[in-house]
């Protein structure tokens, strides 16, 4: 598998080894070994699955407060998403900014999404299908969210359509206003 860091600390894009011959393909999409040696060391514990059925679906951006923070390991297995991670760690050099990639089920790429990001994204296609490894169960106590187009981030969404929304979504506040207890430096 290869790595490639992004320039938000932390959030780093995998591209597995894909083998093929007449049959089909084969990769790896997840050890936990090769990746501890990738310095990759969190420990998943669930796994989650996501469907959309229009394109230009709008997930995100959202967390969760420490110390029910996560880490998620994303990939797009049907269709193709734009996925987006926000650094919003107060007092980081790199706060409220952001970084994007396309993830789909042809590129065969995962966005690593660490603890102190808000994650989200959109489809780019119908019929699609998210599936991704978190190292924290779901507390909804914890669960929060940001605006998918607060203008101090200014997120380069690859569509200027509306997107479509839940109604959390529609309703989560700027990051100036959002509920968040991420410090840079600090561990989470």
């Amino acid at each position: 598998m290869k790595v490639i860091n992004t320039f938000l600390d932390g959030v780093k894009v995998l591209e597995p080894n894909l083998f093929g011959d007449h049959r089909g393909w084969f990769m790896e999409t997840f050890n936990s070994s090769s990746l501890k040696e990738l310095g990759i060391t969190n420990e998943f514990i669930q796994d989650n699955h996501s469907y959309s059925a229009e394109v230009n679906t709008l997930r995100g951006l959202h967390y969760q407060l420490a110390p029910k923070s996560q880490t998620k390991l994303v990939r797009c297995t049907k269709g193709s998403i734009f996925d987006v991670a926000v650094d919003i760690r107060k007092d980081s050099p790199t706060y409220g900014k952001w970084f994007g990639v396309e993830l789909s089920a042809e590129n065969k790429k995962q966005l690593l999404v660490p603890k102190g990001f808000a994650h989200g994204f959109l489809t780019l296609t119908n019929d699609v299908e998210v599936q991704y490894k978190v190292d924290e169960l779901y507390s909804p106590d914890h669960d929060r969210g940001i605006i998918w187009n607060d203008p101090s981030i200014n997120i380069g969404w690859p569509s200027t359509e509306q997107p479509v929304l839940s109604d959390k979504d529609q309703k989560a506040p700027q990051l100036k206003d959002a509920d968040n207890n991420f410090i840079y430096g600090e561990q989470i």
